[in-house]
Protein backbone atom coordinates (compact mmCIF):
# COMPACT_ATOMS: atom_id res chain seq x y z
CA UNK A 1 0.00 0.00 0.00
CA UNK A 2 1.48 3.55 -0.97
CA UNK A 3 2.26 6.13 1.05
CA UNK A 4 -0.84 8.22 -0.68
CA UNK A 5 -3.45 5.44 0.38
CA UNK A 6 -2.25 5.56 3.74
CA UNK A 7 -2.59 9.35 4.12
CA UNK A 8 -6.18 8.94 2.63
CA UNK A 9 -7.09 6.34 5.14
CA UNK A 10 -5.76 8.39 7.62
CA UNK A 11 -7.80 11.16 6.85
CA UNK A 12 -11.13 9.85 6.67
CA UNK A 13 -13.94 11.08 8.46
CA UNK A 14 -15.84 7.15 7.95
CA UNK A 15 -15.18 5.65 11.43
CA UNK A 16 -15.51 1.99 9.65
CA UNK A 17 -12.31 2.83 7.18
CA UNK A 18 -10.36 4.83 9.77
CA UNK A 19 -11.15 1.92 12.10
CA UNK A 20 -9.96 -1.11 9.51
CA UNK A 21 -7.61 1.04 7.61
CA UNK A 22 -8.65 -0.80 4.38
CA UNK A 23 -10.35 1.43 1.29
CA UNK A 24 -13.31 0.74 1.28
CA UNK A 25 -13.18 -0.87 -2.09
CA UNK A 26 -11.11 -3.33 -0.10
CA UNK A 27 -13.72 -3.96 2.59
CA UNK A 28 -15.15 -7.88 2.87
CA UNK A 29 -17.40 -9.75 5.14
CA UNK A 30 -14.41 -10.80 7.73
CA UNK A 31 -14.17 -7.06 7.97
CA UNK A 32 -17.45 -6.12 8.99
CA UNK A 33 -17.69 -8.85 11.29
CA UNK A 34 -15.02 -7.74 12.97
CA UNK A 35 -16.05 -4.08 13.34
CA UNK A 36 -18.99 -5.28 14.70
CA UNK A 37 -17.70 -7.43 17.32
CA UNK A 38 -14.73 -5.43 18.25
CA UNK A 39 -17.16 -2.13 18.50
CA UNK A 40 -19.68 -3.18 20.22
CA UNK A 41 -22.61 -2.61 17.54
CA UNK A 42 -25.84 -4.02 18.05
CA UNK A 43 -27.70 -2.74 15.28
CA UNK A 44 -27.19 -2.98 11.60
CA UNK A 45 -29.09 -1.14 8.90
CA UNK A 46 -30.35 -2.11 5.15
CA UNK A 47 -30.19 1.03 3.11
CA UNK A 48 -31.40 0.93 -0.65
CA UNK A 49 -33.14 3.68 -2.48
CA UNK A 50 -36.95 2.94 -4.02
CA UNK A 51 -38.30 4.24 -6.84
CA UNK A 52 -39.31 7.49 -5.07
CA UNK A 53 -35.69 8.34 -4.75
CA UNK A 54 -35.76 8.38 -1.07
CA UNK A 55 -33.38 5.57 0.69
CA UNK A 56 -35.38 2.80 2.46
CA UNK A 57 -34.32 1.22 5.63
CA UNK A 58 -34.34 -2.15 7.18
CA UNK A 59 -32.79 -2.82 10.89
CA UNK A 60 -31.62 -5.80 12.54
CA UNK A 61 -30.60 -6.51 16.00
CA UNK A 62 -27.42 -8.64 16.03
CA UNK A 63 -28.47 -11.42 18.74
CA UNK A 64 -25.09 -13.54 17.98
CA UNK A 65 -22.56 -14.09 15.27
CA UNK A 66 -24.35 -17.11 13.35
CA UNK A 67 -27.32 -14.56 12.92
CA UNK A 68 -24.98 -11.58 11.64
CA UNK A 69 -23.28 -14.01 9.73
CA UNK A 70 -26.51 -14.88 8.14
CA UNK A 71 -27.62 -11.32 7.48
CA UNK A 72 -24.36 -10.40 5.41
CA UNK A 73 -24.50 -13.64 3.27
CA UNK A 74 -27.97 -14.29 2.57
CA UNK A 75 -29.53 -10.82 2.59
CA UNK A 76 -32.99 -10.72 3.20
CA UNK A 77 -36.61 -10.64 1.63
CA UNK A 78 -38.36 -7.44 0.58
CA UNK A 79 -41.39 -6.54 -0.95
CA UNK A 80 -40.66 -5.42 -4.88
CA UNK A 81 -44.15 -3.88 -5.58
CA UNK A 82 -44.16 -1.55 -2.60
CA UNK A 83 -40.58 -0.36 -3.55
CA UNK A 84 -40.53 -0.25 -7.58
CA UNK A 85 -44.68 -0.09 -7.86
CA UNK A 86 -44.52 1.25 -11.59
CA UNK A 87 -42.23 -1.87 -12.89
CA UNK A 88 -42.79 -4.85 -10.33
CA UNK A 89 -46.45 -6.39 -9.75
CA UNK A 90 -48.15 -7.24 -6.69
CA UNK A 91 -48.57 -10.67 -8.00
CA UNK A 92 -44.49 -11.48 -8.06
CA UNK A 93 -43.02 -8.89 -6.25
CA UNK A 94 -40.38 -10.59 -3.69
CA UNK A 95 -36.75 -9.23 -4.06
CA UNK A 96 -33.91 -10.04 -1.97
CA UNK A 97 -31.55 -7.20 -0.65
CA UNK A 98 -27.73 -7.78 -0.47
CA UNK A 99 -25.25 -5.25 1.55
CA UNK A 100 -22.49 -4.09 -0.27
CA UNK A 101 -20.17 -3.85 2.20
CA UNK A 102 -18.22 -1.34 0.23
CA UNK A 103 -20.66 1.23 1.68
CA UNK A 104 -20.25 1.02 5.31
CA UNK A 105 -20.65 3.03 7.61
CA UNK A 106 -21.92 4.45 11.37
CA UNK A 107 -25.19 6.18 11.21
CA UNK A 108 -24.55 9.47 12.82
CA UNK A 109 -27.91 9.91 14.02
CA UNK A 110 -28.26 6.71 16.00
CA UNK A 111 -28.01 6.58 19.76
CA UNK A 112 -26.71 3.42 19.44
CA UNK A 113 -23.82 1.65 17.30
CA UNK A 114 -25.21 1.43 14.40
CA UNK A 115 -23.23 0.19 11.29
CA UNK A 116 -25.34 0.69 7.96
CA UNK A 117 -24.40 -0.43 4.41
CA UNK A 118 -26.56 0.31 1.17
CA UNK A 119 -27.91 -2.70 -0.63
CA UNK A 120 -28.37 -4.21 -4.17
CA UNK A 121 -31.35 -6.21 -5.46
CA UNK A 122 -31.58 -9.46 -6.54
CA UNK A 123 -34.43 -11.66 -7.95
CA UNK A 124 -35.40 -15.23 -7.27
CA UNK A 125 -33.44 -16.78 -9.61
CA UNK A 126 -30.41 -14.76 -7.59
CA UNK A 127 -29.84 -12.64 -10.53
CA UNK A 128 -28.95 -8.95 -10.28
CA UNK A 129 -32.52 -7.70 -10.40
CA UNK A 130 -32.85 -6.31 -13.71
CA UNK A 131 -35.25 -3.03 -12.77
CA UNK A 132 -32.87 -1.86 -10.12
CA UNK A 133 -31.53 1.81 -10.78
CA UNK A 134 -28.79 0.65 -8.73
CA UNK A 135 -27.91 -2.41 -11.27
CA UNK A 136 -28.80 -0.89 -14.18
CA UNK A 137 -26.19 1.65 -13.33
CA UNK A 138 -23.70 -0.56 -12.75
CA UNK A 139 -24.57 -2.43 -16.33
CA UNK A 140 -24.28 0.99 -17.89
CA UNK A 141 -20.96 1.50 -16.10
CA UNK A 142 -19.83 -1.73 -17.53
CA UNK A 143 -20.85 -1.52 -21.14
CA UNK A 144 -18.72 2.04 -21.23
CA UNK A 145 -16.05 0.21 -20.06
CA UNK A 146 -15.96 -2.48 -22.63
CA UNK A 147 -16.68 -0.41 -25.22
CA UNK A 148 -14.18 2.44 -24.96
CA UNK A 149 -11.15 1.16 -22.72
CA UNK A 150 -12.19 3.93 -20.28
CA UNK A 151 -13.88 4.31 -16.56
CA UNK A 152 -16.98 7.00 -16.67
CA UNK A 153 -16.38 9.25 -12.89
CA UNK A 154 -19.11 11.46 -12.14
CA UNK A 155 -19.66 14.20 -9.45
CA UNK A 156 -22.66 16.06 -8.72
CA UNK A 157 -23.77 19.85 -7.66
CA UNK A 158 -25.94 19.24 -4.69
CA UNK A 159 -28.41 22.11 -4.44
CA UNK A 160 -31.22 22.95 -1.85
CA UNK A 161 -33.13 25.27 -0.09
CA UNK A 162 -32.98 25.98 3.68
CA UNK A 163 -36.17 27.72 4.88
CA UNK A 164 -37.01 29.18 8.46
CA UNK A 165 -38.76 32.16 9.71
CA UNK A 166 -37.56 35.53 8.72
CA UNK A 167 -35.98 37.24 11.55
CA UNK A 168 -35.15 40.63 9.64
CA UNK A 169 -31.53 40.40 10.65
CA UNK A 170 -29.10 41.54 8.10
CA UNK A 171 -31.40 41.04 5.45
CA UNK A 172 -29.39 39.13 2.32
CA UNK A 173 -29.65 40.62 -1.11
CA UNK A 174 -32.72 39.24 -2.90
CA UNK A 175 -30.96 36.92 -5.77
CA UNK A 176 -27.41 37.63 -5.04
CA UNK A 177 -26.63 35.11 -2.46
CA UNK A 178 -23.74 33.55 -4.40
CA UNK A 179 -20.64 32.88 -2.12
CA UNK A 180 -22.49 35.01 0.60
CA UNK A 181 -20.83 35.19 4.42
CA UNK A 182 -22.69 35.23 7.36
CA UNK A 183 -24.59 36.93 9.21
CA UNK A 184 -26.36 37.69 5.50
CA UNK A 185 -25.98 33.33 4.65
CA UNK A 186 -27.86 32.38 7.80
CA UNK A 187 -26.84 28.66 7.39
CA UNK A 188 -23.48 28.20 6.69
CA UNK A 189 -22.89 27.12 9.75
CA UNK A 190 -25.76 23.93 9.08
CA UNK A 191 -23.87 23.28 5.97
CA UNK A 192 -20.75 22.91 7.42
CA UNK A 193 -22.56 20.44 9.69
CA UNK A 194 -24.23 18.31 6.78
CA UNK A 195 -20.61 18.35 4.82
CA UNK A 196 -19.07 16.67 8.21
CA UNK A 197 -21.91 14.08 8.39
CA UNK A 198 -21.96 13.76 5.19
CA UNK A 199 -18.46 12.77 5.45
CA UNK A 200 -18.89 10.33 8.11
CA UNK A 201 -21.11 8.10 5.34
CA UNK A 202 -17.92 8.24 3.04
CA UNK A 203 -18.99 11.16 0.92
CA UNK A 204 -16.15 12.37 -0.57
CA UNK A 205 -16.74 16.20 -0.85
CA UNK A 206 -15.30 19.09 -2.76
CA UNK A 207 -16.56 22.15 -1.45
CA UNK A 208 -19.50 24.03 -0.28
CA UNK A 209 -21.22 26.96 -0.37
CA UNK A 210 -24.04 29.46 -0.12
CA UNK A 211 -25.94 29.46 -3.39
CA UNK A 212 -27.52 32.84 -5.68
CA UNK A 213 -30.98 31.96 -4.55
CA UNK A 214 -32.05 33.98 -1.77
CA UNK A 215 -35.51 35.32 -1.19
CA UNK A 216 -38.69 35.90 1.35
CA UNK A 217 -42.51 34.56 0.96
CA UNK A 218 -44.61 34.72 3.00
CA UNK A 219 -42.83 35.25 6.35
CA UNK A 220 -40.00 32.95 5.80
CA UNK A 221 -36.59 33.63 4.21
CA UNK A 222 -35.14 30.77 1.71
CA UNK A 223 -31.33 30.09 1.41
CA UNK A 224 -29.68 28.25 -1.45
CA UNK A 225 -26.89 26.38 -0.67
CA UNK A 226 -24.69 23.55 -2.48
CA UNK A 227 -22.69 21.09 -1.76
CA UNK A 228 -20.24 19.80 -4.72
CA UNK A 229 -18.50 16.38 -4.56
CA UNK A 230 -15.34 14.97 -6.11
CA UNK A 231 -14.90 12.82 -9.12
CA UNK A 232 -15.32 9.44 -8.66
CA UNK A 233 -16.22 5.91 -10.52
CA UNK A 234 -19.93 6.73 -11.79
CA UNK A 235 -21.77 4.08 -9.20
CA UNK A 236 -19.72 5.24 -5.75
CA UNK A 237 -20.95 9.19 -7.33
CA UNK A 238 -24.82 8.15 -7.54
CA UNK A 239 -24.22 6.20 -3.95
CA UNK A 240 -22.69 9.56 -2.30
CA UNK A 241 -25.47 12.07 -3.82
CA UNK A 242 -27.75 9.89 -2.63
CA UNK A 243 -26.77 9.43 1.24
CA UNK A 244 -26.27 13.41 0.89
CA UNK A 245 -29.60 14.21 0.24
CA UNK A 246 -30.55 11.75 3.53
CA UNK A 247 -28.07 13.23 5.60
CA UNK A 248 -29.34 16.72 4.80
CA UNK A 249 -32.82 16.05 5.59
CA UNK A 250 -32.00 14.18 9.35
CA UNK A 251 -29.98 17.24 9.92
CA UNK A 252 -32.30 19.62 9.10
CA UNK A 253 -35.17 17.84 11.08
CA UNK A 254 -33.07 17.81 13.88
CA UNK A 255 -32.39 21.46 13.35
CA UNK A 256 -36.21 22.43 13.09
CA UNK A 257 -35.64 23.45 9.91
CA UNK A 258 -37.09 22.76 6.41
CA UNK A 259 -35.13 22.07 3.33
CA UNK A 260 -36.02 21.10 -0.13
CA UNK A 261 -34.64 20.08 -3.39
CA UNK A 262 -37.37 20.92 -5.09
CA UNK A 263 -36.32 22.42 -8.82
CA UNK A 264 -38.94 25.12 -8.81
CA UNK A 265 -40.26 27.33 -5.42
CA UNK A 266 -41.42 30.18 -7.30
CA UNK A 267 -41.49 32.10 -10.48
CA UNK A 268 -38.61 34.45 -11.30
CA UNK A 269 -36.32 32.48 -8.39
CA UNK A 270 -33.70 30.75 -9.24
CA UNK A 271 -34.42 26.91 -8.86
CA UNK A 272 -32.35 24.33 -7.29
CA UNK A 273 -30.46 22.17 -10.09
CA UNK A 274 -28.75 18.77 -9.86
CA UNK A 275 -25.75 19.41 -12.21
CA UNK A 276 -23.53 16.32 -13.01
CA UNK A 277 -19.95 16.74 -14.05
CA UNK A 278 -18.65 14.04 -16.19
CA UNK A 279 -14.65 12.62 -16.84
CA UNK A 280 -13.71 9.91 -18.69
CA UNK A 281 -10.83 8.33 -17.26
CA UNK A 282 -7.97 5.60 -18.61
CA UNK A 283 -4.90 3.94 -16.98
CA UNK A 284 -4.97 7.06 -14.30
CA UNK A 285 -5.27 9.42 -17.45
CA UNK A 286 -7.98 12.44 -18.08
CA UNK A 287 -8.90 11.89 -22.00
CA UNK A 288 -11.22 15.15 -21.63
CA UNK A 289 -8.14 17.15 -22.67
CA UNK A 290 -5.17 16.53 -25.22
CA UNK A 291 -2.46 19.28 -25.61
CA UNK A 292 -4.20 21.89 -22.99
CA UNK A 293 -7.85 21.69 -24.90
CA UNK A 294 -10.58 19.88 -25.20
CA UNK A 295 -10.13 16.31 -26.87
CA UNK A 296 -11.57 14.76 -29.68
CA UNK A 297 -13.30 11.97 -26.93
CA UNK A 298 -14.32 14.63 -25.23
CA UNK A 299 -16.29 16.65 -27.89
CA UNK A 300 -17.80 13.05 -29.24
CA UNK A 301 -18.90 12.17 -25.75
CA UNK A 302 -20.41 15.18 -26.25
CA UNK A 303 -22.33 15.02 -29.17
CA UNK A 304 -23.70 11.71 -27.50
CA UNK A 305 -25.38 14.45 -24.94
CA UNK A 306 -26.54 16.13 -27.43
CA UNK A 307 -28.61 13.52 -29.40
CA UNK A 308 -29.93 11.82 -26.28
CA UNK A 309 -30.59 15.24 -24.39
CA UNK A 310 -34.34 15.52 -24.66
CA UNK A 311 -34.51 11.69 -22.96
CA UNK A 312 -32.66 11.91 -20.80
CA UNK A 313 -34.60 14.60 -18.64
CA UNK A 314 -36.66 11.39 -18.33
CA UNK A 315 -34.12 10.47 -15.26
CA UNK A 316 -33.38 14.01 -14.43
CA UNK A 317 -36.14 15.88 -14.22
CA UNK A 318 -39.18 13.61 -12.91
CA UNK A 319 -42.15 15.96 -11.84
CA UNK A 320 -44.03 19.09 -13.67
CA UNK A 321 -41.92 21.57 -11.35
CA UNK A 322 -38.86 20.49 -13.08
CA UNK A 323 -40.04 21.90 -16.36
CA UNK A 324 -40.96 25.50 -14.45
CA UNK A 325 -37.19 25.54 -13.97
CA UNK A 326 -36.12 25.41 -17.30
CA UNK A 327 -37.13 28.38 -18.91
CA UNK A 328 -34.93 31.42 -20.13
CA UNK A 329 -32.75 33.99 -18.34
CA UNK A 330 -32.83 31.81 -15.19
CA UNK A 331 -29.03 29.90 -15.29
CA UNK A 332 -31.04 26.74 -16.81
CA UNK A 333 -30.88 25.00 -20.17
CA UNK A 334 -33.87 25.21 -22.76
CA UNK A 335 -32.08 24.08 -26.08
CA UNK A 336 -29.72 21.38 -26.68
CA UNK A 337 -26.73 22.75 -27.19
CA UNK A 338 -22.93 23.31 -25.25
CA UNK A 339 -20.55 25.70 -24.74
CA UNK A 340 -17.35 26.46 -23.24
CA UNK A 341 -17.49 28.23 -19.31
CA UNK A 342 -21.45 29.26 -20.64
CA UNK A 343 -24.08 29.34 -17.96
CA UNK A 344 -27.03 29.46 -20.53
CA UNK A 345 -26.39 25.86 -22.43
CA UNK A 346 -27.03 22.22 -21.72
CA UNK A 347 -23.59 21.13 -21.56
CA UNK A 348 -21.12 23.50 -19.70
CA UNK A 349 -17.18 23.11 -20.68
CA UNK A 350 -15.75 24.55 -17.56
CA UNK A 351 -12.30 25.77 -16.77
CA UNK A 352 -10.00 23.27 -16.00
CA UNK A 353 -6.87 24.93 -15.15
CA UNK A 354 -5.20 23.99 -18.83
CA UNK A 355 -3.44 27.57 -18.93
CA UNK A 356 -0.11 26.41 -18.35
CA UNK A 357 0.62 28.69 -16.00
CA UNK A 358 1.86 28.29 -12.39
CA UNK A 359 -0.87 30.60 -10.37
CA UNK A 360 -0.20 29.23 -7.38
CA UNK A 361 3.83 30.46 -7.60
CA UNK A 362 2.63 33.70 -8.72
CA UNK A 363 -0.06 34.40 -5.84
CA UNK A 364 2.60 32.86 -3.54
CA UNK A 365 6.22 34.10 -4.56
CA UNK A 366 8.22 32.50 -2.11
CA UNK A 367 7.06 28.94 -3.49
CA UNK A 368 9.09 26.66 -5.70
CA UNK A 369 7.26 25.57 -9.05
CA UNK A 370 4.47 23.21 -8.26
CA UNK A 371 4.54 19.95 -9.03
CA UNK A 372 0.15 19.46 -9.31
CA UNK A 373 -1.13 17.33 -12.22
CA UNK A 374 -3.95 19.78 -13.26
CA UNK A 375 -5.30 18.01 -16.36
CA UNK A 376 -7.10 15.86 -14.15
CA UNK A 377 -9.51 18.43 -13.21
CA UNK A 378 -11.19 19.23 -16.62
CA UNK A 379 -14.64 17.74 -16.61
CA UNK A 380 -17.99 18.84 -18.53
CA UNK A 381 -21.10 19.15 -17.04
CA UNK A 382 -24.89 18.47 -17.67
CA UNK A 383 -27.31 21.27 -16.74
CA UNK A 384 -30.49 20.03 -17.04
CA UNK A 385 -30.83 17.18 -13.78
CA UNK A 386 -32.65 18.46 -10.83
CA UNK A 387 -33.21 17.43 -7.12
CA UNK A 388 -36.30 15.04 -8.22
CA UNK A 389 -33.93 12.86 -10.54
CA UNK A 390 -33.02 8.99 -10.13
CA UNK A 391 -29.60 9.35 -9.41
CA UNK A 392 -29.00 6.18 -10.65
CA UNK A 393 -30.80 5.73 -13.57
CA UNK A 394 -29.79 9.73 -14.53
CA UNK A 395 -26.44 8.82 -14.03
CA UNK A 396 -27.08 5.32 -16.03
CA UNK A 397 -28.59 7.68 -18.77
CA UNK A 398 -25.28 9.94 -19.20
CA UNK A 399 -23.14 6.47 -19.13
CA UNK A 400 -25.22 5.62 -22.45
CA UNK A 401 -25.16 8.84 -23.91
CA UNK A 402 -21.26 9.17 -23.80
CA UNK A 403 -20.72 5.77 -25.25
CA UNK A 404 -23.32 6.54 -28.16
CA UNK A 405 -21.47 9.34 -29.04
CA UNK A 406 -17.97 7.73 -28.87
CA UNK A 407 -19.60 4.76 -31.07
CA UNK A 408 -20.81 6.85 -33.53
CA UNK A 409 -19.22 8.83 -36.38
CA UNK A 410 -21.10 11.63 -36.73
CA UNK A 411 -20.88 12.58 -33.62
CA UNK A 412 -18.06 15.22 -33.61
CA UNK A 413 -20.29 16.92 -36.85
CA UNK A 414 -23.11 16.65 -34.19
CA UNK A 415 -20.90 18.66 -31.52
CA UNK A 416 -19.82 21.27 -33.91
CA UNK A 417 -22.81 22.02 -35.02
CA UNK A 418 -24.34 22.78 -31.88
CA UNK A 419 -21.66 24.76 -29.95
CA UNK A 420 -22.85 28.11 -28.59
CA UNK A 421 -20.31 31.21 -28.29
CA UNK A 422 -22.17 33.43 -25.54
CA UNK A 423 -25.71 33.98 -24.17
CA UNK A 424 -27.57 31.42 -26.15
CA UNK A 425 -30.76 33.98 -26.10
CA UNK A 426 -28.25 36.72 -26.92
CA UNK A 427 -28.84 38.77 -30.42
CA UNK A 428 -26.12 37.73 -32.35
CA UNK A 429 -27.63 33.44 -31.48
CA UNK A 430 -30.63 34.33 -32.48
CA UNK A 431 -30.45 32.14 -35.45
CA UNK A 432 -28.81 29.25 -33.93
CA UNK A 433 -31.35 29.11 -31.72
CA UNK A 434 -34.21 28.66 -33.43
CA UNK A 435 -32.36 25.49 -35.31
CA UNK A 436 -31.26 24.24 -32.05
CA UNK A 437 -33.49 20.88 -30.58
CA UNK A 438 -35.37 22.35 -27.23
CA UNK A 439 -35.67 20.15 -24.66
CA UNK A 440 -38.94 19.19 -23.61
CA UNK A 441 -41.30 21.13 -21.85
CA UNK A 442 -43.27 19.08 -19.16
CA UNK A 443 -43.24 15.34 -18.48
CA UNK A 444 -45.20 14.16 -20.73
CA UNK A 445 -43.32 15.43 -23.73
CA UNK A 446 -39.82 14.10 -22.10
CA UNK A 447 -41.64 10.43 -21.94
CA UNK A 448 -42.43 10.67 -25.48
CA UNK A 449 -38.81 11.63 -26.18
CA UNK A 450 -37.75 8.52 -24.16
CA UNK A 451 -40.39 6.04 -26.32
CA UNK A 452 -38.78 7.47 -29.33
CA UNK A 453 -34.84 6.74 -28.55
CA UNK A 454 -35.59 3.66 -26.03
CA UNK A 455 -33.85 2.12 -28.46
CA UNK A 456 -30.00 3.86 -27.28
CA UNK A 457 -30.83 3.08 -23.45
CA UNK A 458 -31.98 -0.23 -23.79
CA UNK A 459 -28.96 -1.39 -26.07
CA UNK A 460 -26.09 -3.89 -24.26
CA UNK A 461 -28.87 -4.57 -21.77
CA UNK A 462 -28.05 -1.81 -20.19
CA UNK A 463 -32.28 -0.49 -19.47
CA UNK A 464 -34.78 -3.36 -19.36
CA UNK A 465 -37.63 -2.50 -21.59
CA UNK A 466 -40.11 -2.86 -18.52
CA UNK A 467 -37.88 -0.18 -16.48
CA UNK A 468 -38.44 2.15 -19.48
CA UNK A 469 -42.50 0.89 -19.80
CA UNK A 470 -42.73 2.35 -16.36
CA UNK A 471 -40.94 5.51 -16.45
CA UNK A 472 -42.58 6.42 -19.44
CA UNK A 473 -45.92 5.40 -17.96
CA UNK A 474 -45.45 7.72 -15.24
CA UNK A 475 -44.44 10.49 -16.96
CA UNK A 476 -47.29 10.56 -18.69
CA UNK A 477 -49.61 10.17 -15.55
CA UNK A 478 -47.98 13.25 -14.59
CA UNK A 479 -50.68 14.94 -17.32
CA UNK A 480 -48.84 18.45 -17.46
CA UNK A 481 -48.83 18.85 -20.75
CA UNK A 482 -49.16 22.73 -20.95
CA UNK A 483 -49.41 23.32 -17.39
CA UNK A 484 -46.59 25.76 -17.63
CA UNK A 485 -48.90 27.94 -19.83
CA UNK A 486 -52.24 27.45 -17.88
CA UNK A 487 -50.35 28.41 -14.49
CA UNK A 488 -49.15 31.66 -15.79
CA UNK A 489 -49.96 34.57 -12.75
CA UNK A 490 -52.16 31.95 -10.65
CA UNK A 491 -50.10 32.15 -7.86
CA UNK A 492 -52.81 29.99 -5.48
CA UNK A 493 -52.69 26.95 -7.86
CA UNK A 494 -48.87 27.28 -8.55
CA UNK A 495 -47.97 27.05 -5.02
CA UNK A 496 -50.17 23.89 -4.23
CA UNK A 497 -48.11 22.28 -7.37
CA UNK A 498 -45.03 23.21 -5.60
CA UNK A 499 -45.92 21.97 -2.00
CA UNK A 500 -47.38 18.63 -3.29
CA UNK A 501 -43.52 18.39 -4.96
CA UNK A 502 -41.72 20.08 -2.36
CA UNK A 503 -39.88 16.72 -0.86
CA UNK A 504 -39.16 15.12 -4.31
CA UNK A 505 -35.98 12.48 -5.03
Amino acid sequence: MTNIMDKSIELTNNQVIAYLKKPASQLTKSDIIRYVTENNVRMINFMYPAEDGRIKTLNFVVNNLAYLETILSCGERVDGSSLFPSYVEAGNSDLYVLPRFSTAFIDPFSEQPTLCMLCSFFDKEGNPFSGSPECTLHRAALAFTEATGMTFEAMGELEYYVIAPDDGMFPANDQRGYHESGPYAKYNEFRKLCMEYIAQTGGQIKYGHSEVGNFKLDGMVYEQNEIEFLPNPVESAADQLTLAKWVIRNLAYRENLNITFAPKITVGKAGSGLHIHMRLMKNGRNCMTENGRLSDVARRAIGGMMVLAPSITAFGNRNPTSYFRLVPHQEAPTNVCWGDRNRSVLVRVPLGWTSGRDMCREANPLEGPSQVDTTEKQTVEMRSPDGSADLYFLMAGLCVACRYGLEQESSAEIANNTYVDGDIHSEQNRQLLERLEQLPTCCVESADWLEKQREAFEAKNVFSPRTIDGIIRTLRGMDDKGLLERLQGNKAELQKLVERYFHCG
